[in-house]
């Protein structure tokens, strides 16, 4: 009887090694070659982890087309971060990670993002009229239809002021269509700074700087462009926006930008173009429209990138793409790809920009 025991209490304590040495086993190949598992990073402000393309598992073969393509199509800076950890960091042409750069139209997601702020504190409510905040008479156009202008409806697109002149004085804002009825590109959404900095009593960037720039670490400025304020930063404080919008609003402990008005900023704000949220585009959707046009293209955004993903866009090609299926953020910095052809997604730069990196992060 004794005999018949004992290799059964031998087999008991193999089955509990086993169980013990599994989980230990399947961490570590995790750890190795399953980055989506890792945990989100975000840098402290003079320490930012990184991850190699091997480590990634990623085809390290397509590191030099990509390279070749964005010197080709004159790049400055490029980064990527995946889970917040950077994979990838290039400059070219004496772009330096101190040299700061304009953001152009690819700001207007600070601009939502600081309204969004401003009304979790209960200092304006979007839905109000503009002229709550600065005044009746803001536009040339009838009070009965000025009064129709929401801030929502500068945050869409949706105002429907005449879009023939981008410069915003108030002659040249004079009705077309009733706000919510016609999508249309125009700068008329600086005026959500102005609004902001009546509602909080204090200038713009003094409020921008305490309640996003200096939360996040990053350096910036805002200065006067030729038709509205343009931001200026280095690029890794622009990945540090990326970052804070893959994490919804979130930065480390810190709910920065409340996730629901985050979540409506990068949704189809309206039915006439479905592919813009609040100043963000958005990838994925059945149709789309583009700047100084009211023409309908159907298809999405950008057909290479993935279908989740959202993006700030500027003028010669300022880029910010946010993947939250990947875990992942993609910043571009630089002059225009194609300057004969700047026109926007149409100029083709976006998609082909997409299949290098779709090369890149194919697994081999």
């Amino acid at each position: 009887m004794i005999c018949k025991l004992q290799p059964c209490k031998h087999m008991k304590c193999v089955k509990v090694l086993l169980l013990l040495l599994l989980p230990l086993a399947s961490c570590n190949k995790n750890d190795s070659d399953d980055p989506s598992d890792e945990s989100m990073y975000f840098p402290s402000e003079n320490v930012w982890e990184t991850k190699s393309l091997s480590g990634m598992g990623w085809n390290e073969s397509a590191v030099q087309p990509l390279k070749d393509f964005l010197i080709q199509k004159n790049t400055r800076s490029f980064m990527i971060l995946v889970n917040g950890r950077i994979v990838m960091e290039e400059y070219f042409n004496g772009h330096t990670p101190s040299t700061t750069w304009q953001w152009n139209s690819a700001g207007k997601t600070l601009v939502a993002s600081i309204t969004g702020i401003a009304q979790q504190e209960g200092l304006l409510d979007i839905n109000n009229k503009v002229s709550d905040y600065l005044g009746a008479g803001w536009t040339s156009e009838p009070a009965e239809k000025e009064n129709l202008i929401t801030l929502k409806n500068l945050l869409t697109m949706t105002s429907g002021i005449d879009d023939a002149s981008n410069l915003v004085i108030k002659a040249n804002l004079t009705y077309l269509a009733d706000a919510g009825t016609r999508w249309s590109y125009h700068n008329v959404f600086q005026l959500l700074m102005d609004a902001v900095e009546d509602a909080g009593n204090q200038e713009f960037e003094t409020f921008f700087n305490s309640r996003l720039k200096d939360k996040i670490g990053m350096e910036g400025y805002w200065n006067n462009g030729v038709i509205f304020k343009i931001y200026h930063s280095n690029t890794r404080s622009m990945a540090r926006f990326g970052l804070l919008a893959l994490n919804k609003g979130k930065w480390m402990n810190e709910q920065i930008l409340e996730e629901p008005f985050f979540t409506a900023s990068t949704s189809s704000s309206q039915d006439i173009n479905p592919s813009y949220g609040y100043l963000w585009w958005l990838n994925g959707k059945t149709s789309y429209m583009v700047p100084g046009s009211q023409h309908v293209y159907l298809g999405s955004l950008v057909p290479n990138a993935p279908s989740g993903m959202f993006a700030a866009m500027g003028a010669e090609d300022q880029r910010i793409y946010v993947i939250p299926s990947q875990n992942m953020v993609v910043v571009r910095m630089g002059e225009a790809s194609d300057p004969q052809n700047p026109s926007f997604a149409l100029s083709g730069f976006d998609n082909d920009l997409w299949g290098k990196i779709n090369a890149l992060i194919n697994k081999k």
